[in-house]
C-alpha cells in the first residue's frame, strides 16, 4: 500500500522505521508538527529526511491546499502515530482505506491526553492501547485492535510506556497494517457506557498529600515519574519525589522518620515512602545519597510546608 504517515517524537519515528524495514509498504510522505524556532527537528522529520522522504508540516488540515496536497499523495491508507494538531474527517477520509490512530489506553476508558498516568495514580492492575478508526471526537471511533499490558507494582509511568506500551504499540501499528491489506480489519463500536474522560495530569495533580495511604501515595509518586514528578515541599522549596518504594513508618505524615546512605523514608498514612531518588528546586535529579551529602536533613523535618 502507499501509506501517509503523520506523528511525532520518538514513537512517531519508530513506526516510520518499523515500516521501512518491513519493506512491504511505500511511504509517500510523513506528515509532523511544524518546527519550532530554536530547537532540533522532530525525530520523525529527521528520520523522514534521512530516508529521502517527503515531509509536509501543516499547521492545520482544515485549508484546501492542505488537503488538496494530501490528495495529491494518492495514498491508500493514513498513520496517526501520536499527533497533537486535530485531524479532521475531510482528511482522515482521503486515502483510499481511511485512516487509523494509536491511543495508550483499552479505550473507552482513559480518553485524553494522561491516559497511562491515570490508571498507575488509581491502582489500576493493567492497562493497553487501542488503535482505532478516528472520527472528530476524542479518541473517539471504532477500534481496530487493542492489547493488554499488566502494571506491576514497581511499575512507573516511564516503565509503563517505555517498555511495554511503546514496543508493543509500534508492532501493533504493523499489524494493523496487514489487516487493512488484507481487508479483513475490524470495526468495532467503544462501548461509551464505559466511557471515561480525564485532562492533563500536571503539576496541580502532582502534589502529595502525606495524610493520604502509604498506597495512595506511592501510586501518585509512579505515576507521575517521569512527569510531571509527583511534589512536595521542603523549607518552602519545590521537593520532587521520583524512585521510592513502601516502606514501614511511624509518626505524624510528612515528618521525615528514618535516613541510611541511600535512601529517606517519610511517613505517610498508615506507613511511609522510601525515596531514592529526587529533585530539590531547580537542581537536578539526584540519588538520595548524594542528596544527603549536599543538604542537611534531619530525622523530624517537616514535608509539605
Amino acid at each position: 500500500m502507499r501509506i501517509v504517515i503523520n506523528g511525532q517524537q520518538a514513537f512517531g519515528k519508530a513506526c516510520l522505521d518499523g515500516i521501512i524495514e518491513k519493506g512491504v509498504d511505500q511511504v509517500v510522505a510523513v506528515y509532523t508538527a511544524p518546527d519550532v524556532e530554536g530547537r532540533p527537528f522532530d525525530p520523525i522529520k529527521q528520520a523522514a529526511l534521512d530516508h529521502g522522504l517527503e515531509v509536509r508540516q501543516p499547521a492545520n488540515y482544515q485549508d484546501e491546499d492542505v488537503l488538496a496536497e494530501l490528495k495529491s499523495c494518492g495514498a491508500d491508507f493514513m498513520i496517526l502515530a501520536f499527533v497533537t494538531i486535530f485531524v479532521p474527517e475531510a482528511a482522515r477520509d482521503i486515502p483510499k482505506f481511511g485512516t487509523i490512530c494509536f491511543h495508550p489506553s483499552l479505550l473507552p476508558l482513559h480518553r485524553g491526553p494522561s491516559s497511562i498516568n491515570w490508571p498507575i495514580l488509581w491502582g489500576a492492575k493493567k492497562t493497553g492501547l487501542t488503535i482505532f478508526w478516528p472520527d472528530d471526537g476524542l479518541d473517539e471511533g471504532e477500534i481496530l485492535l487493542q492489547k493488554e499490558v499488566e502494571i506491576t507494582p514497581d511499575d512507573t509511568l516511564g516503565t509503563v510506556y517505555f517498555d511495554k506500551i511503546f514496543p508493543l504499540g509500534v508492532a501493533s501499528i504493523l499489524e494493523s497494517i496487514e489487516l487493512v491489506r488484507a481487508g479483513n480489519a475490524p470495526r468495532l463500536i467503544q462501548d461509551e457506557s464505559k466511557a471515561t474522560y480525564e485532562s492533563w495530569c500536571r503539576v496541580g495533580s502532582a502534589k502529595i498529600d502525606w495524610e493520604r495511604s502509604v498506597g495512595e501515595v506511592y501510586n501518585l509518586i509512579r505515576g507521575c515519574n517521569p512527569a510531571p514528578g509527583a511534589w512536595t515541599t521542603l523549607n518552602g522549596e519545590t521537593l520532587q519525589i521520583f524512585d521510592c518504594e513502601p516502606a514501614a513508618g511511624s509518626g505524624r505524615p510528612g515528618r521525615v522518620c528514618a535516613i541510611d546512605d541511600e535512601s529517606i523514608t517519610i511517613n505517610a498514612g498508615l506507613g511511609g515512602i522510601r525515596v531514592k531518588r529526587l529533585r530539590l528546586g531547580k537542581g537536578g535529579k539526584v540519588k538520595a545519597g548524594k542528596f544527603l551529602a549536599e543538604n542537611q536533613l534531619e530525622i523530624g523535618a517537616r514535608l509539605g510546608t
